[in-house]
């Protein structure tokens, strides 16, 4: 799986996952406030259809209180004429569009009623109203709840208007009861006084809330006017007597007013028991409504009723999806513009990085022409220009390399046939040397020679045998053999490598330096490569030291390991090289007095031994090259004796 494909879907699930987080969170914001938006506008509505409510109330008191003040009235009551007081009553009901008016006497006797003869010795003075009105002797309004008795007085009509027939309802209060027989109505008590101020009667009117539609449907045509939705009435008021409700526009399925359903049994909780407002959505008989319900007090506070305003809420529902669909849309329109803006970004970002992968593949398959040939600007310019400079620099470099390699061979051609020269030069010097040996062994031990002349002929069999060591060492060093580790001693092997040097021209001012430690552990190396390396460095040292100086070849034993130091006083070596005198074909000397193989190959035979090769370099002071070898294991070892 490439780094392109996981950075995608990286950044595409981060777009996914913050846009669905953004869109969760403004859907679930914007339904709560969409939802407190309309339930405030419902809960104003209750306020409206509150006032509307009371404006019937007053409005009764209103005629009444017209009435009240009359002078035909005051007259009437106290020639005691019924007749005609009860065609005067009569004409007030139906202006005051009210479905009752009793004349009371000042104690609260009836007097007078629209129904039937006038009542024997009956007195209202326990009537909410009355009693207040009497003790205030003011006007007094409000509504109240008359008893099936009481309904039936003033009139059979209202006594069966005010009959229901429970209708089950879901979440309603469990109760026994199966019809509801008493009523809830609004109504004024209003004094009648004479002349002199002293009041003579009471007029008390109202107005029958049961089944009273007109007063439902006035409200909600002042506080929803002309709202619907689908053929259906937006807005809805509804008045309960307690939870019954009583005068509704809520319609059944079949279009019927849902009249004789009751409240659940949570708003009753809320609004009949704790006498507190309700607000909420609710399911209301066949439908939603975001709804609010406040309760309906008599004059002595007491909770008799209910008034409700609700707003469908399947149109509301309906805005909020609509608006909720444009917002997703919205959403997933720049969620996919995002993806494919990020798409593209992403494949002009990378593609030179395509570039310079493909353009590393055709190199590695061998194509040195390949390059990646783009220049973007920015930073991948930078990169594309570099590695296509680092492609011709390999280039370059494998010419170079191609052009060392042939004259390295050349020259290791050269040298091979000098060292067979040499060795056959070798074994010609050899025999003449065993001559001279033995000559100058067999003049040493005549009687007749003084001793100078035996001084000069030591003399000559020392350095004869020098002769001869130096040739069996050039002998071995030439000869091939392949790669064997065997347990060996360093000290005998610098020893052998520093006399193999001989008297070269080179070392003509040069002061060797031993500094070699006693008893070293030996160590498991192939003899001829290590006394490679050592050659090398002793070589490398002297060339250093142009003008003469010293060469010190120091050992020592540091816990399992054998370190070697081949230190020269010679220019050293900048610090800028340092790090680059290991590599192959790096030199500093002129062209033609070196390769820059000799320290790379060092190197390498040191860490095929598991060893380390490192250097320190003061320029002007010298350089000091360490080699570190393992000792060898006391059973590979043998036993062998150190050296001395």
């Amino acid at each position: 799986m490439s780094i392109r494909f996981k950075m995608t879907m990286i950044a595409v699930a981060v777009i996914l996952l913050a846009n669905s987080l953004l869109s969760f969170l403004a859907i679930r914001y914007l339904g709560y406030t969409w939802l407190r938006e309309v339930q405030t506008r419902v809960q104003r509505n209750l306020g409206s259809a509150r006032a509307a409510y009371d404006g019937h109330i007053d409005l009764i008191s209103a005629y009444l209180s017209g009435a009240a003040r009359s002078p035909a009235l005051a007259e009437q009551v106290e020639a005691g004429d019924w007749e005609r007081l009860r065609r005067l009553l009569t004409d007030l009901r139906q202006t005051g569009d009210m479905d009752f008016v009793t004349l009371l006497g000042p104690e609260g006797d009836v007097l007078c009623r629209l129904e039937g003869p006038p009542p024997a010795r009956e007195n209202l003075s326990e009537d909410v109203l009355v009693r207040k009105a009497l003790q205030t002797g003011d006007v007094t309004r409000g509504t109240v709840v008359f008893s099936h008795a009481r309904l039936q007085a003033e009139g059979p009509e209202l006594a069966q208007r005010a009959c229901f027939e429970l209708v089950p309802t879901p979440a309603a209060r469990p109760t026994t009861d199966k019809v509801r027989r008493d009523g809830l109505i609004v109504a004024a008590v209003v004094p009648v006084c004479n002349n002199a101020g002293r009041r003579q009667a009471l007029l008390y009117g109202g107005k029958l809330l049961n089944r009273q539609y007109e007063v439902v449907d006035a409200i909600k045509r002042m506080v929803f006017p002309q709202e619907s939705y689908r053929g259906r009435d937006i807005g809805t008021v509804t008045i309960f007597q307690g939870d019954l409700r009583i005068a509704t526009n809520v319609k059944m399925d079949d279009g019927a007013r849902a009249v004789g359903t009751r409240l659940s049994d949570s708003v009753c909780a809320a609004v009949l028991d704790r006498g507190g407002t309700w607000a909420a959505p609710a399911f209301v008989v066949n439908d939603w409504y975001i709804t609010a319900y406040e309760p309906l007090r008599d004059p002595e506070g007491r909770v008799v009723g209910v008034l409700y305003v609700g707003l469908m809420q399947a149109p509301f529902t309906r805005q909020l999806n609509i608006i909720t669909a444009v917002f997703l849309a919205i959403v997933l329109g720049a969620t996919i513009a995002s993806v494919a803006l990020l798409l593209l970004a992403n494949h002009l970002v990378l593609y030179p990085i395509q570039r310079v992968v493909g353009m590393a593949q055709k190199i590695i398959g061998g194509d040195l022409t390949a390059r990646v040939g783009i220049r973007p600007p920015g930073e991948f310019g930078v990169l594309c220009r570099a590695v296509d400079s680092m492609a011709q620099a390999m280039v370059e470099r494998e010419e170079l390399l191609r052009l060392a390699t042939r004259q390295e061979i050349g020259r290791s051609e050269q040298l091979a046939s000098v060292g067979r020269l040499a060795a056959g030069v070798a074994h010609e010097i050899n025999n003449p040397l065993t001559g001279v040996l033995a000559f100058a062994d067999m003049m040493r031990d005549k009687e007749n020679l003084d001793d100078e002349d035996r001084h000069d002929l030591d003399l000559i069999i020392r350095e004869t045998k020098r002769v001869r060591e130096i040739v069996r060492g050039l002998l071995d060093f030439a000869r091939e053999t392949p790669f064997v580790q065997k347990p060996l001693d360093i000290n005998e092997l610098i020893g052998q490598s520093l006399l193999l040097l001989g008297k070269r021209e080179a070392f003509e001012q040069i002061y060797t330096v031993q500094d070699l430690s006693d008893h070293l552990p030996l160590v498991l190396a192939d003899r001829n490569q290590m006394q490679q390396v050592l050659l090398n460095l002793a070589l490398n040292a002297c060339e250093a030291m142009h003008e003469g100086g010293t060469l010190m070849v120091a050992s020592a034993a540091v816990d399992d390991r054998v370190v070697v130091k081949v230190t020269d006083t010679g220019c050293g070596i900048k610090r800028e090289h340092l790090d680059q005198i290991f590599e192959p074909f790096f030199t500093t000397k002129p062209v033609g007095k070196g390769t820059g193989l000799g320290l790379s190959v060092s190197y390498g035979i040191v860490q095929q031994h598991g060893g380390t090769l490192e250097v320190e370099s003061e320029v002007g002071k010298g350089t000091t090259f360490t080699l570190t070898l393992p000792a060898a294991p006391s059973s590979a070892a043998g036993g062998a004796p150190a050296a001395a």
